[in-house]
């Protein structure tokens, strides 16, 4: 494994202590904020980066004290210093991970799209559990969860749901869940017991602000529609429903709340979560190439999970983990387990297609 790159942890350490002085000083309110954000983020690394000088410099002392001194002042050394070796290497593993280029986009709040597939009525019974499973994971993190569309499904579920999930850090933890996620159980509505296979697709977005994205007026066509509710009966008797097409790119986004005014706040802020998404990806020219290292696509077609309910077990596709409590991940207790082995496999991965870059 390389060495870590000392000269970068004394341009953070050097970096720091400037932010740290401009915020005693009294830096003007207009850089408040910046080197506010900026020390929060360089905090954890510095304090790592601190932390394992130490260990070095112990690890110095403690040999000195190998090569002098009575034999059990020369034990008591050498288990300092196989203490100290343990702790500098978990040290390095750590400020590796906290040097890995940050996601710009890892501190935002979500906005989730969740769909039913292939499976009719089973797939929109499916979409509600996998909302409900987000719902509560969000609960547990203390984020909260809004939604902004939805179109339930005959016999309950959603044929559609979108949702906002504010907070800190939700893209981070659940930005590896785009994709299609299958289930496998028998319906409630299947008389022989058979067991079916639907699908429901997962979308996790970005939200971003105004300054986040340019939208022209001129490129955008707002249509009013007639809001129609459960069997085609009218929510109210105004075109209350909101449809707007962003026309470079052809993406076509509705919201259909009670509010004409609401609902065209909610289209353009997912109109924005998507022309965002769209536009991080066009500017990443290596994104691609880097996509092979990571895990998976955030590809909403490409298939990422399986919820086995007869074997009650649940499989993460893109790094072959089957967790077996399937009633735990549902109700969001046991998400962290499969998410945190997901960021861990990408962790590695980057620090890999660094290893081979260097």
């Amino acid at each position: 494994m390389a060495t870590l790159p000392q000269d970068k942890l004394d341009a953070l350490e050097t970096r720091f202590s400037y932010v740290e002085a401009a915020l005693s000083g009294g830096a003007a309110p207009e850089d408040f904020v910046k080197f506010s954000k900026e020390h929060a983020e360089l905090a954890p690394i510095v304090g790592a980066i601190t932390a394992y000088k130490q260990a070095r410099k112990e690890l110095a002392d403690a040999r000195t004290l190998l090569s002098g001194g009575d034999a059990e002042m020369r034990e008591m050394a050498q288990m300092e210093v196989e203490a100290l070796n343990e702790r500098i290497e978990a040290l390095e593993g750590e400020i590796r991970i906290l040097l890995l280029p940050r996601d710009e986009a890892d501190d935002k709040s979500v906005i989730l799209e969740i769909r039913g597939g292939t499976g009719g009525d089973e797939a929109a019974l499916f979409a509600g559990d996998l909302f409900r499973m987000y719902q509560r994971y969000a609960d547990l993190h203390g984020w909260k969860v809004a939604i902004m569309d939805e179109s339930p499904g005959e016999v309950g579920g959603y044929k559609e749901v979108i949702a906002s999930i504010n907070g800190k850090g939700v893209y981070a933890r659940l930005k590896f869940e785009s994709g299609v996620h299958r289930v496998q159980r028998v319906p409630a509505t299947e008389a022989s017991g058979r067991i079916h296979t639907s699908a429901a697709t997962v979308a996790v977005l970005p939200e971003v602000e105004e300054i986040d994205v340019d939208i022209k007026p001129e490129d955008i066509r707002i249509d009013t529609m007639r809001a129609s509710g459960a069997g085609g009966q009218h929510v109210n008797t105004t075109d209350s429903a909101v449809r707007i097409t962003h026309i470079p790119s052809g993406i076509v986004v509705t919201s259909a709340e009670k509010s004409q005014h609401q609902n065209r706040a909610t289209a353009m802020k997912v109109l924005r979560a998507r022309l965002y998404e769209e536009q991080r990806n066009a500017r990443d020219s290596a994104r691609a190439e880097a996509r092979r290292d990571q895990v998976g696509s955030g590809d909403r077609s490409e298939r990422i999970r399986t919820y086995n309910f007869p074997q009650g077990r649940v499989t993460d596709h893109r790094i072959n983990l089957t967790l077996y409590k399937l009633d735990k991940v549902i109700v969001g207790e046991a998400l962290d387990e499969l998410i945190e082995a997901l960021i861990t496999e990408n962790q590695a991965a980057q620090l890999a297609a660094m290893e081979r870059q260097s």
